[in-house]
């Protein structure tokens, strides 16, 4: 017994030390059975942000990623991932929040011209006047024009109208004070309803692929919340949570690793990205 112990132990030394190798001598480990899925907001060159970057800066990490390897997947790709098939080594998902014109502006020029798929989760409410935000949001006609213009530009569902704050509790997971009482489980449970399906039918009038995905607002959410968007139709539900993405995880509970931030250089990005698989596959080992 304490012999195949030991062959044990000594089996998942050299796993774990094949797997430290491969990332300290070449800088990479060529990971399988995970997807990183990466989360950005906003490009620009003047704004100023926790969640901004410049698009040159967005540029060269896509660049970057291109050339150590990385495979870009479309959105059909990662369905396909979640329900069991497989996908490249070293396969990504470039996901953005918020439905920003800087999306249509910067990001999108760079995709296209790089063939590089990516998902924009967008507050479709917004649509109805994009100069009403504090930082422009998508028109209606930009979607259909980049949903047209490719077939791997998607646009999924960031809430209809529950992307604010009210007393800096999130509506998604709040219940609203209306006529000077809170609302039922009821009433809270039909407003997220309707706003989910709200949201899923106005952009699939836009760009007529399937609507069933969905980042929550702020990355918040819990158990009701999550239960209610899936009654909406939703399948797929992505948090802010870091980590790399398994056909083990909850697929309302999706989680992402940041890109968006002015101090992720693409060595840090491509660096954070190994360090997040070899975790998950140590944390498979350990079992």
């Amino acid at each position: 017994m304490f012999g195949w112990l030991a062959k044990g132990l000594l089996a998942g030394c050299i796993a774990v030390g094949v797997i430290a190798g491969s990332v300290y001598q070449w800088g990479s480990y060529p990971y399988a059975d995970q997807v990183a899925v990466l989360a950005y907001h906003h490009l620009d060159d003047t704004d100023k942000s926790n969640v901004t970057i410049t698009p040159e800066l967005f540029r060269k990490q896509i660049s970057f990623l291109k050339e150590k390897g990385y495979h870009f997947l479309t959105l059909s790709e990662f369905r396909e991932f979640m329900n069991g098939k497989n996908v490249p080594r070293q396969s990504v998902l470039i996901t953005f929040d918020d439905g920003y014109e800087s999306f249509y502006t910067y990001g999108y020029p760079v995709l296209k011209e790089l063939g590089i798929p990516a998902v924009n989760f967008v507050v479709t409410k917004d649509l109805a006047d994009p100069k009403a935000p504090a930082l422009t949001a998508l028109s209606e006609e930009q979607i259909r024009q980049m949903a047209s213009a490719t077939d791997f530009i998607d646009f999924q569902c960031h809430s209809h109208d529950l992307h604010q704050k009210v007393d800096g509790h999130p509506l998604l997971t709040s219940l609203l004070h209306t006529e000077g009482r809170i609302e039922t489980v009821a009433e809270y449970g039909d407003r997220i309803l309707k706003d989910t399906r709200a949201c899923a039918t106005r952009l699939h009038a836009l760009h007529l692929q399937e609507v069933d995905m969905y980042a929550y607002p702020y990355g918040m959410y819990d158990q009701q919340a999550s239960e209610l968007v899936r009654q909406a139709g939703i399948r797929y539900a992505f948090t802010v949570k870091s980590g790399m993405v398994t056909q083990k995880d909850d697929v309302m509970q999706i989680p992402r690793i940041n890109a968006g931030n002015p101090s992720i250089t693409p060595e840090k990005l491509h660096r954070t990205i190994m360090r997040r698989a070899v975790k998950k596959q140590l944390s498979w080992l350990s079992r």
